[in-house]
């Protein structure tokens, strides 16, 4: 058995704490699974926003009849696009491989290890411990138990990066923020695409308002049916059926297409890991438990990133990569601080784009009284000069000390839009601090401000 000051499993986040451990001098053993880089460089963020940057510009010039503008799209060349996808990841890998290689006091396990005793994990044959732990395992796709799902040759996020050629028709089971983003890559693309979603509200995590007017925008490119459960799927020539419940008839809808994506959300890898062997308890979904300051329920083992499920971003696991290590080297409660998710933003770059932070107003509700405001792009000069019709903004304020709560953005920009604000309410949520700041005009960055001067009493 090699022993360790830090093991760190997972190369994504997890190579932050490797590197802090390094520059204090300590030994440390990286355990992969591979590909190095973790999710977002090989599978998630990094490949996906490639391809949806393409998307973006093949949508704008279909749009451009509305400013006066015809144009014409000649031709889309998805294998070059899909290639140069993947060359870019290759690059970023290699740059990466070369630093862990070339790192002294680092040892890199390339392999599915898991947990055979206390703070041990097997990997390859070997066993290896650390006296600190810290387990950034990521996620999978969550893949349901539908009927026919084991003979189908589905898609997921995952794999879809890896095709050559445009399917003619595709059916996206989900209607998460995956969902909506690849649908519309794969509709820019000239795909017919499909998404059914179980629920009411396609992006169920945002402002209904929002959902609502996603919904009605990606109905222009594509079909979207909520308040549909699957119930089965199967083969059908070269192509796949997928059988669903439509809950607000009951009665049995099908849909058909050459393949089938499934994007109904992410698993923790914890059990692939087997962290009960080292004594970390996971919940009912099977993400790692922690607390506050992000230990598990075993001392001297972390867990940050997807593997725990609080917030599952790169940016947030990159926070919590930071807040863990700080922790583990500060024994005492005193001195350790807690992981503040009260002012994490996100982005889903669907089309039209979506940014929100903190809370919506039915979260908000429940323990403030609130005053709301709201601001169209069209309200600035800048969103009139770009005919801006649908886009707009959220503002929930705190009634009583005035701080922002949350905000909420659909429309062009918006995850540019969304940080001035989420600076403010990490400084405490003073709308004031964002009033102070002059706002270039006419610039979209008026709508913050024009939303905040807005708010109001609600019902």
């Amino acid at each position: 058995m090699k022993r360790y000051d830090v093991v760190v499993v997972g190369s994504g986040s997890g190579m932050l704490i490797a590197d802090e451990a390094l520059s204090h001098g300590l030994r440390v053993a990286v355990v992969d699974k591979g590909p190095v880089g973790g999710t977002c460089l090989n599978l998630g963020c990094i490949p996906s926003k490639t391809l949806i940057f393409t998307a973006d510009r093949i949508a704008e010039i279909e749009e451009a009849g509305r400013l006066g503008v015809v144009a014409e799209i000649k031709s889309i060349d998805f294998a070059s696009i899909m290639e140069r996808m993947r060359n870019s990841r290759e690059e970023s890998r290699e740059h990466l491989e070369h630093g862990i290689r070339d790192a002294e006091n680092l040892d890199l396990y390339q392999g599915e290890g898991h947990f055979v005793a206390d703070r041990t994990i097997e990997v390859n044959g070997e066993k290896v411990k650390g006296a600190r732990v810290f387990i950034a395992s990521g996620s999978r796709p969550l893949i349901p138990p539908i009927k026919g799902v084991d003979i189908i040759d589905y898609l997921t996020n995952e794999s879809a990066l890896e095709l050559i050629e445009r399917p003619q028709s595709l059916v996206i089971i989900g209607g998460g923020y995956i969902a909506v983003e690849f649908g519309h890559f794969f509709a820019a693309m000239g795909t017919r695409v499909t998404i059914v979603e179980m629920l009411e509200r396609i992006a169920q995590s945002e402002e209904p308002e929002i959902s609502d007017l996603l919904e009605r925008e990606l109905k222009k490119r594509m079909a979207v049916h909520t308040n549909t459960q699957v119930s089965e799927m199967r083969r059908d020539g070269k192509g796949c059926v997928v059988v669903a419940r439509d809950k607000s008839t009951g009665k049995d809808v099908e849909f058909s297409a050459e393949r089938v994506m499934i994007a109904v959300g992410r698993r923790s890898n914890a059990d692939v890991l087997k962290v009960e062997n080292t004594g970390v308890e996971v919940d009912r979904r099977g993400f790692v438990q922690v607390d506050e300051y992000l230990e598990t329920s075993k001392r001297n083992v972390f867990a940050v990133g997807d593997a725990n499920g609080q917030q599952m971003f790169l940016h947030v696991a990159n926070r919590e990569a930071a807040v863990a290590w700080y922790n583990s080297i500060h024994r005492q409660k005193a001195k350790r601080v807690k992981m503040d998710y009260s002012a994490v933003p996100h982005a889903v770059y669907s089309h039209p784009q979506i940014a929100s932070v903190g809370l919506r107003e039915e979260e908000a509700r429940r323990d403030h009284h609130i005053l709301v405001g709201r601001a169209r792009y069209r309200d600035t000069a800048k969103g009139e000069a770009m005919m801006e019709e649908e886009g707009f903004a959220k503002a929930i304020v705190d009634a009583h000390s005035g701080a922002i709560l949350g905000f909420h953005i659909i429309g062009p920009y918006a995850p540019m839009l969304i940080q001035e604000v989420t600076n403010s309410m990490a400084m405490g949520g003073d709308p004031h601090v964002i009033e102070r700041g002059m706002h270039i005009h006419p610039a979209l960055s008026e709508l913050i401000p024009r939303t905040l001067a807005s708010v109001e009493e609600v019902e």
